[in-house]
Parts: structure tokens; sequence; C-alpha cells
């Protein structure tokens, strides 16, 4: 157990640093990048904070598109929406997306229900089996800076362990167990949010297995680009962007040199006697002259920016208007949704991917409920919404013509209209209730 622990945490802090690093980008806090020395004393602090956050549009574009809304087994959704994963769901996905991996622990209560957790992968890791590919062993270790200790749970097939350090940041051979209970599911109660389109991944030359790809690991050096030619706009238009004035034939002023606590020092300094902040200038001099240079250009820049956002565009597959391409913004529903057709097509791919995920998690929970083998209980499907855009008028129209036909049910065309199975159950028992009402009052009529 110590070496498998070890061999987990090791992984856990090896990924510290690319976390860090993609929280700076999502949050917007990254440094600017490609800036010359010379630039960064001309911005000074001025411009430090200088960032389009296109990484969290990228993730929450893909996120919001990401939305379960039932599963094959009707009676799972009681549990799902009573574990909050109706709301915490959407944050798994956009951990996933973000950081690669996202996780999901599958426990009972204190009631013998299913309870189960989202888990950020800056807290978990799991370790896979080489040949199937199934986790064998996970790990989630937190810290409490208060006390100063670190905690661990140890997941495998056959038992949970529970291990505390009097430190923070300890290793495998700085935790005691403390605590230690059998598994009845036979099977690590973790699961994986993957966010992958290859069997095998190692990034940055890592000596762990496979880590998920981030959304926006293709965007950094774009964005990077994008934020400097941002800072440089801002700066030439704080320096030459408005047009600057001169003045010849003006005597200039003296002043005084004063120390550090106010008083002369003797010296004297010459001075603008019209300073910028003057709305007018005047001067008895007859000689004295006054001119304006012209003010730079700024479409340089403007076309700069255009070029990075459609590499961005290209690399995200995110529509011109949600970058804030203006000129391209789509003139109807059916060009929005051709606009967003590439868009469309990645969150169907990651509602494949995460679908397998959320099936097994539907599984422990089953397995759980009912002291069932999860190994041994059928396929669950995850039900998606659409995750194309559509306006309610188009969506209904569809719908409602396809239900006409006879093709679909009206359980079948409110799901499709986006309704949760509460929603669909509270339908039904009023569509019932009206049914019996106009019954009770055709009954009553006279003959």
């Amino acid at each position: 157990m110590t070496d498998q622990l070890t061999y987990l945490l090791q992984k856990l802090d090896a990924s510290a640093h690319r976390y860090a690093e993609l929280d700076k980008y999502y949050e917007g806090r990254q440094p600017l990048a490609f800036l010359s020395p010379e630039a960064r004393t001309a911005l000074g602090s001025r411009f430090g904070r200088m960032a389009s956050n296109i990484p969290r549009l990228a993730v929450t574009a893909l996120a919001e598109r990401l939305r379960i809304t039932g599963f094959s087994d009707p009676a799972l959704w009681a549990d799902w929406v009573r574990c909050d994963l109706d709301q915490t769901s959407g944050t798994a996905h956009r951990e996933a997306l973000l950081l690669g991996d996202a996780y999901v622990i599958v426990w009972a209560d204190r009631l013998g229900r299913p309870a189960v957790s989202v888990e950020s992968a800056k807290q978990v890791t799991v370790m896979t089996d080489p040949g199937t590919r199934q986790i064998t062993a996970a790990v989630k270790r937190w810290e409490d800076r208060i006390a100063k200790t670190s905690t661990a749970v140890l997941y495998e097939p056959d038992r949970i362990t529970r291990l505390v350090a009097n430190q923070i940041g300890a290793v495998g051979s700085g935790f005691k167990v403390v605590d230690e209970i059998a598994n009845p599911l036979g099977t690590v109660p973790v699961v994986r949010l993957h966010n992958s389109d290859r069997i095998l991944d190692r990034h940055w030359h890592s000596e762990f297995d496979g880590r998920g790809h981030s959304e926006i690991d293709d965007l950094i050096p774009l964005v990077d680009a994008l934020n400097k030619s941002l800072a440089d706009l801002m700066t030439t238009s704080e320096y030459v962007g408005r047009p600057r004035r001169w003045a010849t034939g003006i005597e200039l002023t003296e002043e005084p040199v004063l120390d550090e606590d106010g008083n002369e020092t003797g010296e004297t300094v010459e001075v603008n006697p019209l300073p910028e902040s003057h709305r007018m200038m005047i001067s008895e001099s007859p000689d004295s002259k006054f001119g304006q240079l012209q003010a730079a250009d700024l479409q340089g820049y403007e076309a700069s920016v255009r070029v990075i956002l459609g590499q961005i565009m290209a690399v995200s597959t995110l529509p011109a208007h949600y970058v804030g391409v203006f000129t391209d913004n789509p003139a109807s529903a059916d060009a929005l949704r051709a606009a967003e057709a590439s868009l469309t097509a990645r969150a169907e791919a990651r509602q494949a991917t995460f679908g397998r995920s959320w099936e097994q998690v539907a599984k422990l929970m089953i397995a759980v409920r009912d002291g069932r083998d999860p190994q041994l209980i059928d396929d669950v499907r995850v039900q998606w919404a659409d995750a194309a855009t559509r306006s309610v008028a188009q969506e209904a129209d569809a719908v409602v013509k396809l239900h006409q036909a006879g093709l679909l049910p009206v359980s079948t065309a409110l799901a499709k209209l986006g309704y949760s199975a509460d929603e669909i159950a509270e339908i039904r028992v009023a569509r019932r209730a009206e049914a019996l009402d106009t019954a009770g009052l055709d009954l009553g009529r006279p003959a």
C-alpha cells in the first residue's frame, strides 16, 4: 500500500504546476507575454492585468451545451437530484474541460442512500490498469492549513483506507492509517471524467500515465499574442494616440526643487508653463506659435487583433459572434446554427466522452441503492439536452410536427424540448388532472 500511495501522491504533486498555470489563464491573471524590456518599462504597472479572457469563454461555451436531462432508468433521477448532481455535474464538466480531468466519488450516506460528490483533479487522482484501462486505485488528499495536517483517503477494490499526516504536503511515508473499512462494491468507487480524444495521453513528457487534454492548451500562445497586441494598442493610444500639441517662442518657467520634507533646496528646475491639463494656451509673446502633431493610426493594431482572433476561432471552434467580431454577426436563426456547427459538433463529442463516465456513476449509484454488484448492472444510458442552439419557436415547431405525425409520444416530445424528468412528471399529472376536471364538468351537464 505504501508504494501505491506514494505513487498516487507524487502524481498529484507533479500536476500542481500545470493546474496552477491553467487556473491563471482561466481567471485572466496570466502575465503579459512577448513584451520587450522597453515596453515593460514604458507600461509600468498600468496595464499589468491587460487580458482578454478567451480561455474562460472557450470552456463555458462548451460546458453550457453539456446538460444532462435524465437516464434510461427513470428511478435514478430522484437520487441524482438529491445529490445535487443536476447542479454540480456542470461544475464537473467545466473542471474536466479546463484541467483535463474531473472525478466523481460514489458512496453511501448514513441512511444507505447513494451519496455522490464531484471532486477536483487538484485533490484526486487514479491509477489505471494498462491492459484494461480500468481504475485500480484512487486517492483523495486535502490539507488543513490551520491544524497543519494532511488527510488522504485511499480507494481500492476491496477496502478504503483513511490516513493522516501531521504536516502539510506529506508523502506516502508521512501518513499513518487511522481507519480502514471494507469496500462491498468490489470496485473502486471513483469515476474519472477524462477529456481526451486519444487513447494514450502523455502531456509535457510526464512519467505518469495519461492526463486529460485541456481545452485551452492550444489557445494559450494565441491568447498571449492577443493580449500583447491589446497592450501595444493601449500603449500607443496612451502615448501617441491622442494628438500632441507643440509651441515655440515661449519661455519656460522656473520652479524650486523641494526635498523629501517639502523644503526648498535652493535649486530650480525649468518646466513647461502650459501643462497638458490646460484647455487653453495663452502667450503674450508675439513670436509664439502653436501647432498640433498628427495622431497615430491604430488601424494596424485592429488588423493584428482580427488576425489573431481568426486563429483563435479556428482552434477553439468559437463562432465570430462569440469573440466579438460583430461584422460577421449571423443575420438569422439558421445562419446562427450554421455558424455554431463546429462548436456543436465538439460539444456532442464531449457528450459521448463524458457520457461513459456518467453511466459508470449511475451504475455505482444503483449498486449502492439496491445492494447489487455494479459489474452485473445492465447498461444505463445518459440523456443529454440538444447541444445545438435553436430558438424556442424552431424547436417547438419541429417537435410538434413529429408528435402530430405520430412519430413521438408526449413524454419523448417534452424531453426533446429540454424538460427534465421531474418537469415531465409534473406536466403529465397536470394534464391528467385537467382531463378529470373536464370529464367531471361534462358528466354534470343536464341531458
